[in-house]
């Protein structure tokens, strides 16, 4: 991992810190970083193999969690939950 130092950085170029890449890693695969973050992120993979295979390991922890099926029901949760919304509303069962 190649961190930059905070003395280091410059005016026209602000490196991104593998820090700062972890925080941001999720809103940039979900495509939700602004232009300019999004491009200190993919500067920052450019020159960092440690945060390029972090980006890599998270692709495919999503993917994985993607293709796992959803779990069955809970009968039980359900009909609490069923219960709760009838007595919000003043409504019965019966």
């Amino acid at each position: 991992m190649r961190l930059r130092l905070p003395w280091r950085r410059h005016h026209h170029h602000d490196p991104l810190v593998c820090r700062e890449f972890v925080e941001l890693v999720t809103d940039y695969l979900e495509g939700t970083l602004p232009e300019g973050e999004r491009a200190r992120l993919e500067a920052h993979l450019a020159e960092c193999d440690g945060c390029a295979g972090y980006l890599e390991d998270v692709r495919r922890l999503v993917g994985s969690l993607h293709e796992a099926p959803e779990p069955p029901p809970d009968g039980a949760t359900r009909e609490a939950l069923l219960r709760a919304f009838r007595d919000l509303r003043g409504t019965s069962s019966s």
